[in-house]
């Protein structure tokens, strides 16, 4: 140390300044693996592309994940680790910061650098991007915020695509014990065991954990939230756009076919003999890991999830036995706060072809649904389509879990995220799908750049804030913002994100999702 950075110190100690707190601050941590040396930037210490599993390839692709590799020297944390392999999505409002490989199963941990006495609630985050793109990289993922108000904030990577989901007969006989198909959960399971063991060295408290995600990240809250291997791991949840229901159709089975559905080794097989490889035994699935990376993704991304080579999340009878709807329903789902909402131009699929097909589903309240829906009689079956096709998939879903929650007994909260950047108001009607993200992390910095306004600052900073008060108590409340109030049912109140600020508020939608409501409970 220079003198002239003792006479600094020794000047901090005279003051008060450096006291108990500052003797813990740390850029450099031990955990289980290794000693990590992090990147301070202001009050916040980064440490990033932290291995929590070995690396998924070779004869580890299409395996549960495996330990991290002991190092013996201290670790470079400075920098992202590469985003799972995949396609990245050309138009993705979160686009990857790093070069996606199959070498890619590595967290980032935010925290602040000064600690307190007592451990910090931990906050978790898994991201979107349909279970086909998406990576821990993204600016509008940074965790630096978060940390800044009191939280150790964690993100990582999960496989995604056929490296993620993929099952095939030599994989089933290879070990009949394994678990096998939904490694993607594997991975996410593996990342919250490794907080629960090593958190606690970078200041967070392993006993407060809140899990969330957005989308296909909401949609893996929920399946952690109900898988008996997640247990205990974490202790309230956050689903931003996750659904609730199940989806836009049934989830295929490991090995089962059912009508009109292969089941997941029937898709593999599909996979293989695109790719070249014949038979289904062992040296085919040798085959099947030799294959380059590039090869197995084979142009796969949210344009072209719907490849028939591709399997997606299954019910497999040990990480997923039933779907998240079955699960909450039959009283299966872990007993834990939760706040769920969507956005108010929120995504969802129609196929319908007419105003007739589109009101189908809702039987014999057709009429009920063609006044709620499009109550000016335009006639404009694809526009109205949006919005019944974004309440099946995304908005009654919500409202479901908060309510399926809240009879539980546990305090659940319910949102809608309708506030639309000032640069995009000319273009948006509503907020379209996860572009409440960045406001949650308070990122719009890095989403709008010059075009953020003070309003879009605000919204930010209050969105942060209910997102963290609820992380530290399980309840979002705090003073100088608006009062959320827990759901209740009947009551049907929630805490409205509006260009205005937020409201809490009584549903004003209320009439369309009941309908959608009796329409799914029908199908």
């Amino acid at each position: 140390m220079t003198r002239i950075h003792n006479i600094i110190l020794y000047a901090a100690i005279a003051c008060g300044i450096v006291g108990s707190a500052a003797a813990a601050t740390v850029d450099e941590v031990r955990i289980e693996s290794g000693a990590l040396k992090g990147m301070i930037a202001g009050g916040v210490v980064a440490f990033k592309g932290v291995p929590y599993a070995a690396p998924p390839i070779g004869r580890n692709r299409w395996r549960a994940p495996q330990p991290a590799v002991r190092w013996k020297d201290v670790r470079s944390a400075a920098d992202y680790a590469s985003d799972c392999m995949q396609l990245p999505f050309p138009s993705d409002a979160a686009p990857l910061g790093t070069k996606p490989a199959e070498d890619c199963l590595y967290l980032n941990v935010w925290a602040p650098v000064q600690r307190p006495s007592g451990r910090l609630p931990v906050m978790v985050w898994i991201y979107g991007g349909g279970f086909v793109n998406g990576g821990s990289s993204p600016a509008v993922y940074d965790g630096t915020h978060f940390a800044e108000s009191g939280v150790v904030f964690v993100s990582f990577n999960y496989r995604v695509g056929r490296f993620g989901f993929f099952a095939f007969p030599a994989l089933t006989k290879e070990d009949p014990n394994a678990l096998l198909g939904n490694y993607c959960f594997l991975d996410q399971i593996a990342a919250l065991k490794w907080v629960r063991k090593n958190i606690a060295k970078f200041g967070g408290d392993p006993g407060n954990v809140t899990l969330f995600g957005e989308s296909a990240g909401g949609m893996s809250v929920l399946t952690m939230m109900t898988t008996p291997l997640a247990r205990g791991l974490f202790h309230k949840a956050i689903i931003e756009s996750g659904g609730g229901r199940s989806g836009i159709g049934p989830m295929r089975r490991v090995s089962e076919s059912g009508p009109n559905l292969p089941s997941g080794e029937a898709v593999g097989i599909a996979f293989a003999k695109k790719a070249g490889v014949k038979g289904e035994d062992a040296a085919a699935l040798a085959a099947l890991r030799e294959l380059p990376a590039e090869r197995v993704c084979d142009g796969l991304n949210m344009a072209s999830m719907g490849n028939p080579t591709y399997a997606g999340p299954m019910i497999d009878g040990k990480i997923v036995a039933e779907t998240s709807e079955q699960a909450l329903l039959a009283g299966h789902a872990m007993k834990i706060p939760v706040i769920a909402g969507a956005n108010s131009s929120d995504i969802g699929f129609s196929f319908a072809k007419s105003m007739d097909e589109l009101l189908a589903p809702f039987s014999g309240n057709k009429e009920k649904a063609e006044a709620a829906y499009d109550p000016e009689h335009s006639g404009e079956f694809r526009k109205v389509g949006m919005l019944v096709a974004a309440d099946r998939m995304m908005i009654e879903p919500a409202r479901f879990v908060v309510r399926t929650v809240a009879a539980t007994g546990q305090r659940a909260y319910e949102y809608r995220f309708s506030y639309v950047a000032e640069s995009m108001r000319k273009q948006w009607k509503g907020a379209p799908h996860a572009t409440e993200i960045p406001f949650v992390f308070d990122t719009v910095a890095a989403r709008y750049t010059k075009d953020l306004t003070p309003a879009d600052e605000a919204t930010a900073k209050a969105a942060l804030a209910y997102w963290v008060a609820f992380a530290k108590t399980g309840n979002p409340d705090g003073e100088g913002r608006p009062h959320w109030p827990a759901y209740a049912a009947g009551d049907d109140q929630l805490m409205n994100f509006t260009d205005s600020g937020p409201v809490a508020e009584h549903d004003a939608w209320k009439v369309r999702l009941d309908l959608t409501e009796g329409s799914l409970q029908n199908k």
